[in-house]
């Protein structure tokens, strides 16, 4: 007899042990609250830093703008004081410029004293002057001249009210000599010394003459006879054209 053994399929099921949690909950949840507090405290230190930094730099930026604002202000106040002084001076120049311009139509343009020295250089001994005189003679231009030729002469220390004033701005002067001298030759020479200075141009004698003067009391001489003499020039202080 043949007995046949079937195998009979077994199948075995793992078994699952289940974790066995000793913790209590209470020491579970103040875990878990204590890690939410550490976070917390962790957030807020990190916040507190951004605070500080960010406080640090809006207090350096704001030191940054108040002192810019402070120069700023000094920078203003500079300016405001340059501004007053560019007009003080402005308006100081302007008073300047028109004395200056004021000056230039009354300045002659002529220097009396070297004219005078130039004058004293060219007289010799043997003459002795009695008169000098400068005539100023304002520019005429030529519709003046074909009105009224002649009458543009103004004598300086003339009569008042307006008729023989010194005429203002630029003039040609026209100096008046006269005077005596031992011989008509010295006249002559002194003719020719003011044609030949550079101070002098347009030299021409009035008239030049005899003339018997008295010899002075209690002097013992006799009468003698000296030139008289009349000389009219013009300065050469200008350039015609």
């Amino acid at each position: 007899m043949r007995v046949s053994w079937q195998a009979a399929e077994v199948r075995v099921k793992p078994m699952v042990m289940n974790e066995i949690d000793f913790l209590p909950d209470w020491y579970k949840t103040g875990l878990k609250r204590q890690i939410s507090y550490r976070t917390q405290c962790l957030a807020l230190g990190c916040i507190f830093a951004v605070m500080v930094v960010w406080n640090f730099v809006c207090g350096q930026s704001v030191s940054e703008a108040t002192a810019e604002l402070t120069r700023n202000i000094e920078r203003q106040a500079d300016a405001i004081s340059t501004s007053h002084e560019f007009t003080r001076v402005k308006n100081e120049a302007a008073r300047l410029w028109k004395n200056a311009d004021f000056i230039q139509e009354i300045d002659s343009k002529i220097d009396i004293a070297a004219v005078l020295g130039e004058m004293s250089f060219l007289i010799g001994r043997n003459v002795v002057l009695n008169r000098v005189e400068f005539v100023a003679e304002k520019f005429a231009h030529k519709q003046e001249i074909k009105v009224n030729s002649g009458s543009l002469v103004k004598v300086a220390g003339g009569s008042r009210g307006g008729k023989g004033l010194l005429p203002l701005g630029p003039a040609r002067f026209k100096v008046v000599i006269s005077g005596v001298a031992s011989e008509a030759s010295c006249v002559a020479e002194l003719i020719c010394r003011l044609e030949d200075s550079p101070y002098f141009c347009q030299v021409i004698p009035a008239y030049s003459r005899n003339k018997k003067m008295k010899a002075p009391t209690g002097g013992g001489g006799e009468d003698f006879q000296v030139s008289e003499f009349e000389i009219g020039c013009y300065l050469a202080n200008y350039r015609q054209e």
